[in-house]
């Protein structure tokens, strides 16, 4: 993600003609473009993406059932108290 943005703010740099990169070959403007399919590709062709997907998926899981525990806990103690 970041190596899209850098491409867009290069991008937008070059077209406005602004700074010291309106002397830069397009080549190298347009890199952080080519650089951004090349790891999203990787990232898919590993398993990265999937596993960070899962990952975030389980911490989500085991926070849920953290608070349902907690509150099952919390109603068993107003029980017992009365």
């Amino acid at each position: 993600m970041y190596l899209l943005g850098l491409g867009l703010i290069l991008l937008l740099l070059k077209y406005t003609e602004v700074g010291a990169v309106a002397a830069w070959s397009w080549w190298l403007v347009l890199a952080p473009f080519a650089l951004a399919v090349a790891w999203w590709a990787w990232a898919d062709s590993t398993g990265y993406t999937k596993r960070k997907a899962m990952a975030q998926e389980d911490k989500r899981r085991d926070a849920r059932r953290e608070r349902t525990k907690n509150a099952l806990d919390a109603n068993f103690q107003k029980s017992r108290k009365r």
